[in-house]
């Protein structure tokens, strides 16, 4: 059965690692720099057009936010890399993150958005790093392709195949929350979890 996403609802958001509270229920995160899309991709996966707050201005999200689908928990990461924040919030963040990703979650999956029009960052490097040496399985989301036409598309496919480490490995799904492109692909993978686990 496929999980509700229409019926997501906003559970709450965490600021702190030590407020971040011990779970059971399979979580699906999703990571990114700031202004990749994650809360229009969140959005564009649950139907819903304002559920994850979409910011204009990057480097908002500095919390853990976490909604409800079904028996699963989708959790919402802060977005890294945004220059313009004092280094205490970008410490405080990284903590957040480290804390989430070494607490002995139950990670079912980790959507890692990368910005289809430019190579990856250092940042999107080091996340997709610590996904494979931790073995936390995971899919990159190739987000905005609605902006590139078939040609730079194609190029900046061929081009991540050398930018990103274990590329051949790697499942990538193109994305574009205008057009809706590889939303139902992601639902898709998300919901073959649980299907094979009998949830």
């Amino acid at each position: 059965m496929p999980l509700p996403y229409q019926q997501a609802a906003y559970l709450k958001s965490y600021g702190l690692a030590r407020q971040l509270p011990h779970s059971d229920v399979p979580e699906i995160a999703f990571a990114g720099r700031s202004n990749v899309g994650k809360s229009s991709l969140l959005n564009k996966l649950f139907g819903r057009k304002n559920l994850a707050r979409v910011s204009s201005m990057p480097g908002k999200t500095v919390t853990i936010n976490f909604y409800q689908v079904g028996p699963v928990h989708f959790v919402d990461l802060p977005g890294y890399g945004y220059a313009k924040v004092a280094k205490t919030e970008k410490d405080r963040w990284s903590e957040l993150m480290e804390h989430y990703f070494t607490s002995d979650r139950p990670v079912e999956l980790v959507v890692q958005l990368i910005d289809l029009r430019h190579p990856p960052t250092k940042q999107d490097l080091q996340m997709v790093n610590m996904l494979i040496d931790h073995g936390f399985p995971f899919v990159v989301a190739l987000t905005k392709a609605d902006k590139l036409n078939v040609t730079q598309r194609k190029q900046r496919l061929e081009a991540l195949q050398q930018e990103l480490p274990c590329a051949d490995q790697i499942q990538m799904v193109v994305t574009s929350t205008l057009t809706g492109e590889g939303m139902d692909t992601l639902r898709g993978l998300i919901d073959s979890l649980f299907e094979e686990e009998g949830q």
